[in-house]
C-alpha cells in the first residue's frame, strides 16, 4: 500500500514537472526582462539630447504648483511687486564670479563641426557657450528686476569683455583653477563685500543690498521683497531637505548696510577657514556647500529639523542673523531635490539650470523672447528638466 502511495505520488510530480520548468522559464524571461528594461532606461537617462524632449509635468493636480498644458500655463505665477525702488534709498545688486578659460591651453575646442552646438539659429563651440549662458544669466535679471546693477567678478588675466548696460566688470585678484574655483568664489565674494565696504566709509552713498548667484540661474520673479519682508537678517542662505547638503551655496544674500557687509564678510571667512582646513578634497565641487553646512550645523541652538519644512527662517549663526530661504521657490532645479519631483511652486523666484542643464537655460530664454509670458516659459522648463542635454 505504501508502494502504491509512493507510486501515484511520483507520477503526479512527473505530471506536474514540465508546468514547472514552463513557469520557472517564464518568470526568468521575466526578469531578465525587467533588467534588460531597467538597463536600457539607465542607459537612456546617460543619453543627452540635442533638442528640448517634453515629457509630463509633475505636480498635476496638486494645489500650489504650476500646472500645463503642453507649455500653456493653466494657472499662472505669482509675480511679485518691483520693490527695487530708488525713492527708497535703496536697491538690490546681483554679483555673479564668472571666469573664461583660454580654450587653446584646455583643450576645449578642437574646430571640428563635433565641437559645436546650436540653440535656435545660433551655434555656440564650448568657450561661446559659457558666455551665451552668463548673457542669458543678465537678460533674465533685466526683465525681472530692471533697476538692479549687476557685477561680474573675473580673473583680471581672462580678458573678459561683456558690454552690457548696468553691468559692471569687477576684477578681483585670486586662483582661478578649474580644481580651486569654488574656493575662489567664496574669497572673490569676501573681496567683493570689503571693496564695497571701503567705498561706504569713504563717501556716502545709497545703500545697495547684494544677491551672490551662480551664472546658471534665471531670475523669474522680483527677489527685492527679502530684504523688506526679513528686515532683521544680515546674510541668507538657500536650503533643501537633504541631509548630506541641507545648503546650496548658489544663492547667498548679503544686507548692504555696512553692519550687514561686516557679519556677512565674517561669516564668509568662516565658512573658508573650514573649506581650508576640512574640505580641500572636495575643492573642485561641493567643498563650499559642505563648509556651509558645518558652519551652520555647528552652531548648538541650530535645530536642522527646520529643513525639513518649505518655510523660511532667521536664526542667529555666531554675530550673524541668519535668513534661510527654501530652495523650492529661490533656488529651484529640476528635477533634483527640495521636492522638484512633485512640481514647481508657483512662486517660484529663481530657477537653477545645474550642471547638463545649460542647453535648457538658452533655450527657456528663447521661448521667452518670442512668448513674453513667464508663466509658459516655466511650463517649458517643468516638462524639458528631467532630460539631460548636450552642456
Amino acid at each position: 500500500m505504501q508502494w502504491r502511495t509512493m507510486c501515484v505520488g511520483w507520477k503526479r510530480l512527473i505530471l506536474f514537472l514540465p508546468a514547472v520548468i514552463i513557469v520557472h522559464h517564464m518568470l526568468s524571461v521575466s526578469e531578465f526582462q525587467k533588467q534588460t528594461d531597467l538597463g536600457d532606461l539607465h542607459n537612456e537617462r546617460r543619453v543627452k539630447f540635442d533638442h528640448l524632449v517634453l515629457g509630463p509635468a509633475a505636480g498635476e493636480g496638486l494645489p500650489d504648483r504650476l500646472h500645463c498644458q503642453g507649455t500653456k500655463a493653466l494657472n499662472k505665477t505669482r509675480v511679485g511687486s518691483l520693490t527695487n525702488n530708488p525713492s527708497s534709498g535703496e536697491h538690490v545688486a546681483f554679483v555673479s564670479m564668472f571666469t573664461a578659460y583660454n580654450s587653446a591651453a584646455d583643450g576645449l575646442f578642437s574646430g571640428r563641426p563635433s565641437d559645436l552646438v546650436t540653440v535656435g539659429k545660433t551655434s555656440y563651440n564650448k568657450v561661446e557657450r559659457s558666455i551665451a549662458v552668463l548673457n542669458v544669466f543678465i537678460n533674465f535679471i533685466q526683465v525681472s528686476m530692471p533697476r538692479s546693477n549687476i557685477f561680474i567678478l573675473t580673473d583680471p588675466a581672462s580678458e573678459l569683455r561683456l558690454h552690457r548696460d548696468m553691468v559692471t566688470i569687477q576684477p578681483i585678484q585670486g586662483e582661478y583653477s578649474r580644481d580651486k574655483l569654488m574656493l575662489q568664489r567664496i574669497r572673490s565674494y569676501i573681496g567683493f563685500l570689503e571693496i564695497r565696504l571701503e567705498k561706504m566709509t569713504q563717501r556716502r552713498e545709497q545703500v545697495s543690498h547684494f544677491i551672490f548667484t551662480d551664472s546658471d540661474m534665471a531670475v523669474v520673479n522680483d527677489l527685492g521683497h527679502i530684504f523688506t519682508d526679513y528686515p532683521t537678517f544680515d546674510l541668507a542662505l538657500t536650503f533643501r531637505n537633504n541631509h548630506d547638503q541641507p545648503l546650496n551655496s548658489g544663492f547667498i544674500a548679503v544686507r548692504g548696510t555696512a553692519e550687514g557687509i561686516r557679519r556677512g564678510v565674517a561669516f564668509l571667512r568662516e565658512v573658508l577657514e573650514v573649506y581650508s582646513s576640512k574640505y580641500m578634497k572636495a575643492s573642485r565641487m561641493l567643498g563650499d556647500q559642505l563648509a556651509l553646512s558645518w558652519v551652520v550645523r555647528s552652531d548648538p541652538k541650530f535645530n536642522e529639523r527646520r529643513f525639513s519644512k518649505r518655510e523660511a527662517f532667521v536664526v542667529k549663526i555666531g554675530d550673524a542673523s541668519v535668513l534661510f530661504l527654501p530652495c523650492s521657490s529661490y533656488n529651484w532645479t529640476p528635477p533634483e531635490g527640495a521636492g522638484q519631483f512633485h512640481g514647481m511652486p508657483l512662486d517660484v523666484k529663481v530657477v537653477h539650470f545645474k550642471g547638463s542643464r545649460k542647453r535648457l537655460m538658452l533655450e527657456a530664454w528663447n521661448f521667452w523672447s518670442s512668448h513674453s509670458d513667464m508663466s509658459d516659459m516655466l511650463c517649458l522648463i517643468l516638462r524639458s528638466g528631467r532630460t539631460k542635454y548636450d552642456f
